[in-house]
């Protein structure tokens, strides 16, 4: 049976509000989105109030000493259901069993993913072989509460964190606020590239972190960095949805 060290799945959600979660929850009539967009109002909707637009995912495979870069992708509503989309992504887990690493994941992925896999009546035995949903534990991994030591005082954005390390950050012109704006206008595969970009950078920060530890050599974590440059240099006309979509 493979061990959670044999492979590393890195993660990211995009979401919009699900404006009909949000009217049944107060008592409206699920149309009723009006009403619904005003009970939320400019506050961030809870997490039981998003619906999955895309799910980015990167998965490695330890090789020696270092990390070879398997299947980079972001499926979205653009291609399959949000319900489908869920379906896919927990049975990779299932079957990898790897180590789950995001940033801000235990904060906001891993609860938004639950309710949407119960929203839909998913059974997600993968993310119940592992203790992801146990904090500080190192089958979920979130880069976003070990920089800021699990405190809110030391933490910082992704984008702060991969350009003060010297890293590329988040593509230009594209945030977490806009998306609900992107999708509304159709433009999915942005938000797909988007979402594919972050993961991307987090990956690179959780070899960083590896590094920090000890877990990888210098050779090793240029090994790393060179089979995530490969990868991508071998799938530039790819879609984004290319590779972990099956």
């Amino acid at each position: 049976m493979l061990s959670p060290l044999d492979h590393v799945l890195v993660w990211d959600l995009e979401t919009v509000p699900d404006l009909a979660a949000v009217a049944r929850a107060n008592g409206l009539p699920e149309a009723d989105s009006q009403s619904a967009s005003a009970i939320i109002g400019e506050k961030f909707p809870k997490h039981l109030w998003h619906e999955i637009i895309c799910i980015g995912a990167l998965i490695a495979s330890r090789a020696d000493e270092h990390w070879e870069v398997q299947a980079i992708g972001a499926p979205h509503i653009g291609q399959r259901t949000e319900a489908e989309l869920i379906e896919t992504f927990v049975a990779r887990i299932a079957e990898l069993r790897p180590r789950l690493v995001g940033f801000n994941t235990n904060g906001f992925d891993l609860p938004v993913l639950r309710y949407r896999a119960m929203l839909h009546r998913v059974r997600a035995p993968g993310l119940a072989c592992k203790p992801y949903f146990r904090r500080y534990t190192d089958d979920a991994e979130d880069l976003c509460d070990i920089f800021g030591s699990f405190g809110s005082g030391g933490k910082a954005t992704l984008n702060e964190i991969c350009r003060t390390l010297g890293l590329d950050g988040k593509t230009d012109g594209i945030d977490g606020s806009k998306v609900r704006q992107f999708v509304e206008e159709g433009r999915v595969d942005e938000v797909a590239s988007y979402c594919q970009q972050d993961v991307i950078c987090t990956y690179r920060l959780w070899l960083i972190h590896e590094l920090f530890c000890a877990r990888l050599s210098q050779e090793g974590y240029a090994a790393s960095e060179e089979s995530l440059r490969a990868k991508l240099a071998t799938r530039e006309a790819l879609s984004p949805v290319a590779e972990v979509a099956a």
